[in-house]
C-alpha cells in the first residue's frame, strides 16, 4: 500500500493502475526491450518521487501499479514514462525504428486504486451538515463526525 505522503500544500496517498500498449499493439517488449523498458521506467519514477508498487510487461502492452504526487499528476508521469522510453528505446534498439513510426499511442487506461469504496464515501458526503467550523486533524484527514 502506498504510505502517507505530504509536499509543501497536500497531503496525500494517490495510486494509479496505469496500462499502455505499443503501437498497433505489436509484440515487441521482450528480451532487452522488456528489460531496458523497466529500466526507463524505474528511472523517471524516482526523479519524480513516484512508488512503483508494482510493474509488469507483456510483449504488448504494461501494466504500472504507482503512486503519485496528485500536483505533479498522472498523466504529467505517463507522458514523460512514454516519451522518453519511446525515444531511448527506438535509438538503443535497430527493430523497433523499421517495425514502428512511434513506439506508444497517446492512450492508456488509468484508474485510481485503494482508499474506501466509492459506495462508503458517496454514504459518508451524503450524511455531512454545514461545516462546524472543526480544524481538520493535525494528520491531514478529516477529525471524526458527530
Amino acid at each position: 500500500m502506498v504510505a502517507i505522503k505530504s509536499n509543501n500544500n497536500v497531503v496525500y496517498r494517490c495510486a494509479y493502475h496505469v496500462v499502455w500498449c505499443p503501437k498497433y499493439r505489436r509484440p515487441v517488449i521482450a528480451g532487452q526491450v522488456d528489460d531496458r523498458l523497466k529500466e526507463i521506467i524505474e528511472e523517471v519514477c524516482q526523479e519524480r518521487d513516484a512508488e512503483i508498487i508494482e510493474l509488469e510487461t507483456v510483449p504488448d502492452h504494461v501494466h504500472l501499479l504507482v503512486g503519485v504526487d496528485p500536483q505533479y499528476g498522472i498523466h504529467r508521469l505517463v507522458k514523460q514514462i512514454k516519451g522518453r522510453s519511446s525515444r531511448l528505446l527506438r535509438q538503443e534498439f535497430q527493430s523497433l525504428r523499421s517495425r514502428l513510426p512511434t513506439l506508444c499511442t497517446n492512450s492508456y487506461f488509468v484508474a485510481t486504486v485503494g482508499g474506501a469504496p466509492l459506495e462508503m464515501i458517496k454514504q459518508y458526503v451524503a450524511t455531512k451538515g454545514p461545516f462546524d467550523g472543526r480544524p481538520f486533524g493535525t494528520s491531514g484527514v478529516l477529525p471524526p463526525h458527530g
